[in-house]
């Protein structure tokens, strides 16, 4: 088998990633679920499979027992996130199936008040939510809607390059980091003089990548990045505690100034059976969260967020609930995603 068949019988099954390990048939994630596939492949053609998704210099890196991170493309564009690893001494791989175009806000079902941030000529934007719950996909979106309204120089730090942009009115430039760029943190302090008005910063990894990306938004960029958290509060919790005690205070006033949104985001299957839907939580930097996050009372955003519904915020447990009466998912799968089960249950009942 071509590793392009398998790719092409991924994407025909409506697959976002594919699992190949060396004891188990291919599995296909369908619908947030891994499903085992009938083909068999015996351990050696595994390996052949994956070491056709790399290069010379890739497969030296899995030789010494390292792994790697890469975008394959097939012929006619179709793009892959691929990441390869040893375990139990044996060569694996999970590849990410991305969209062969960027979608719309409306095909994605996103709420209006993300396409209004991407009006923000300035600030910090975080989406933030667990591996696999879309993230990549929602930026990819807000950029390419800059790209259409917006005659600017967008910069993209990724690790790898996910999305490929066809240029509108924008001009982008891509990075990947560990090709292109040494790292997150150095190619955002080469941005600096490259004269970006956007940037985008795959994923905000460490000190250095968080200082440089919130002193990016601080000198007049719109920066959109990604976190790997569960909620908005948690989010800003999470940026501050990567810095050092002595200076979590600058931190919260730095970022008082800066924060236009964070939106956090998760994945539930489809009531129908067929497809999955985002649920998400979104906090805007109004007065009220800045003050409270200048002030060291992060515990009270939710309470913000919840009063904050005319302006566009909703925490994730009242989007759930809109998700439950709307038909769009089942109760039992909310359940699995919410915070507090006895209020939701009585939120879903309220309507």
């Amino acid at each position: 088998m071509h590793v392009h068949e398998l790719l092409t019988s991924a994407r025909e099954s409506r697959a976002s990633d594919i699992h190949l390990t060396y004891d188990r048939n291919p599995l296909f994630r369908i619908d947030g679920t891994l499903v085992e596939q009938s083909l068999f492949l015996s351990p050696d053609e595994k390996i052949r499979l994956i070491y056709a998704l790399l290069d010379d210099a890739q497969r030296e890196v899995i030789e010494g027992g390292g792994d790697v991170d890469l975008c394959y493309a097939m012929p006619g564009g179709l793009r892959h996130r691929v990441n390869v690893f040893h375990q139990q001494r044996k060569l694996s791989a999970v590849i990410r199936i991305l969209n062969d175009s960027i979608p719309t806000f409306e095909q994605l079902g996103l709420p209006e008040v993300l396409k209004n941030l991407t009006n923000e000529p300035r600030g910090l934007i975080l989406v933030t939510g667990p591996t696999g719950s879309g993230k990549s996909t929602t930026l990819a979106a807000m950029v390419d809607a800059i790209n259409a309204q917006r005659a600017c120089h967008i910069l993209t730090i990724e690790d790898p390059v996910e999305y490929v942009y066809t240029q509108k009115r924008a001009l982008i430039h891509q990075r990947d980091v560990g090709v292109d760029a040494p790292s997150f943190a150095g190619a955002l302090r080469s941005a600096m003089r490259e004269d970006p008005d956007v940037i985008l910063v795959g994923e905000m990894r460490d000190y250095e990548t968080v200082s440089a990306a919130v002193t990016a938004a601080e000198t007049g960029h719109l920066v959109l990045s990604t976190l790997h958290t569960t909620g908005a509060a948690m989010t800003v919790d999470r940026i501050i505690d990567v810095f050092p005690p002595h200076n979590q205070q600058q931190i919260r006033t730095q970022l008082s100034g800066v924060l236009k949104a964070v939106v956090t985001q998760t994945l539930l299957p489809h009531a129908s059976g067929r497809g999955r839907v985002a649920a998400f939580e979104i906090m805007l930097g109004t007065d009220a969260v800045l003050n409270l996050i200048r002030e060291n009372k992060c515990h009270q955003l939710n309470s913000v967020i919840q009063t904050g519904s005319r302006q566009g915020m909703v925490l994730l447990d009242s989007y759930l609930a809109y998700l439950v009466r709307q038909g769009a998912v089942t109760m039992e799968a909310a359940m699995e995603k919410v915070g507090n089960k006895n209020e939701f249950s009585a939120a879903v009942g309220r309507g």
